[in-house]
């Protein structure tokens, strides 16, 4: 039985690596650690197969195991694994909230039990625990008994002895060191790269007794750096570009003529990395134009940003960005959405292939919107690190969240305002208060000579970027 259950895990180490779910490379960890090998989990909800392999694992290995009332898994990449394994065992299950909710009974664990049940705690990874220790929590308040978690891969950095302290064991089917002897064994690494991954891993102990989490700030930070902290594939996107083109700049294209449109695009696309249009505002609008713009970006390098500022309910919001003449979904990789209408509108506009910038702060003297908008408004962002690219504000909201981009408009050389409540800031002022990218509008379209203005600003904000990192 031994026999057969190593080489069903043989079998599911090299299935990890085949759908990318084990990745060779730098990255980070949920712990803001630097790490030679990032295992991603999730990837197997979308394997039926590779589900029903693990789950077959885990029922053979909880034979070993004391016998549980309930299961329970982390939210949320053991989520299905834990239904997985409650279907094949016929264990009820229970589910804990990252949060609880605003409404309702507020509670913090769904589902039927009873105080004094047994929990089987299912996690995917782990290096630390913390996220363990946190439904570990959460089930104790309301008197659930947990003492025994079962995981699928233990980075064996730490988390045994973390869970030890709080009086839970943990079981894991897979560990960094047989990981990499499988994966080795079928010639998928090399020795190279055992010894990279195992030095790492007995340098790069976590205690969470004694160990606090590194703080980054991300003013500090180039670019290139930040990138895989990056959640969001659009964000990640944009500081590839901003790295290879050397420009932060973002232009406002808000021109009332397709020509005019199509004439900045060309003479700025050099210089840019997002162009900015309000595409409502075209007095003679037409498909053809998106085509153009699409054509154009490509050439450049720059991607294509509708500024229409979403608020309003989720299957509103969702027509207005896929239907009706304009079309967005269809063009623009990037967008922007107020807060006002909370998570049911970010539901709504979650594509694979965009990113949202959540109004935070506005340019505008006179605005209603204040510090506590502000605050959760960014914390409403950090709940969607997959679609959220950044925050639009005016100053630095997000020091440790070098994931995101922090957009500022309202950026213009020796002009404070345009006597309609607009602010100006000069480019090294808004680097200097955390801004990743710049917006400029008239300062460039209202230029005789556009692309000549482009590339200053472009020079002025880049070189304000390396000041700020260096």
């Amino acid at each position: 039985m031994i026999g057969e259950l190593e080489e069903k895990m043989r079998s599911f180490a090299e299935e990890l690596y085949k759908i990318g779910a084990v990745k060779i490379g730098e990255f980070i960890t949920k712990m803001n650690i630097p790490t030679p090998i990032y295992i991603d989990l999730r990837l197997i909800v979308s394997f039926p197969k590779l589900i029903e392999l693990v789950s077959d694992i885990m029922v053979e290995y909880l034979k070993r195991m004391p016998q549980f009332d309930i299961i329970c898994g982390v939210p949320y990449a053991a989520l299905p694994l834990a239904s997985a394994l409650s279907s094949k065992l016929n264990i009820p299950m229970v589910m804990r909230r990252k949060e609880a909710k605003s409404y309702g009974m507020r509670k913090m664990i769904e589902g039927v039990y009873k105080k004094g049940d047994r929990c089987l705690i299912i996690e995917d990874v782990v290096t630390s625990g913390s996220s363990i220790l946190e439904t570990f929590r959460d089930l104790k308040e309301v008197g659930i008994e947990c003492s025994h978690t079962l995981i699928l891969m233990d980075r064996q950095q730490g988390g045994t002895s973390n869970l030890i302290k709080e009086g839970i064991t943990m079981h894991s089917l897979l560990d960094m060191t047989h990981l990499l002897k499988y994966l080795k064994e079928a010639n998928y690494i090399d020795s190279l790269v055992v010894d990279k991954v195992t030095n790492y891993m007995a340098t790069t102990q976590v205690d969470l007794s004694s160990t606090t989490i590194p703080s980054l700030n991300r003013l500090n930070l180039p670019f290139t750096e930040r990138i895989p902290y990056a959640k969001n594939c659009i964000a990640r996107e944009l500081f590839q570009i901003m790295t290879e083109k050397q420009t932060n700049l973002c232009i406002a294209a808000d021109v009332t003529k397709s020509a005019d449109l199509i004439n900045l695009a060309n003479q700025t696309g050099p210089h840019i990395c997002l162009f900015k249009t309000h595409i409502d505002i075209l007095d003679d609008f037409h498909v053809d134009v998106i085509g153009t713009l699409q054509k154009i970006a490509e050439k450049h390098n720059f991607l294509l940003f509708e500024d229409r500022k979403f608020s309003d309910i989720g299957k509103t919001a969702q027509m207005q960005y896929c239907n009706g003449m304009y079309k967005i979904k269809s063009w623009a990789k990037v967008i922007t959405a107020h807060s006002l209408a909370g998570a049911g509108m970010l539901d709504a506009l979650k594509q694979s292939d965009n990113g949202i910038f959540l109004l935070a702060e506005i340019s505008t003297s006179g605005s209603i919107i204040d510090k506590n908008y502000a605050t959760k408004t960014t914390k409403l962002a950090s709940q969607y690190p997959d679609l959220i690219a950044g925050l639009v504000c005016q100053s630095p909201l997000f020091l440790s969240e070098p994931g995101f981009i922090q957009l500022t408009p309202g950026v213009q050389l020796d002009v404070e305002s345009d006597g309609l409540g607009q602010k100006y800031n000069t480019p090294s002022a808004v680097i200097e208060k955390g801004a990743d990218i710049a917006v400029v509008g008239r300062g460039i379209t209202q230029s005789s000579e556009p692309a000549v203005a482009a590339e200053k600003y472009k020079r002025l904000l880049w070189d304000a970027y390396l000041k700020r990192v260096k």
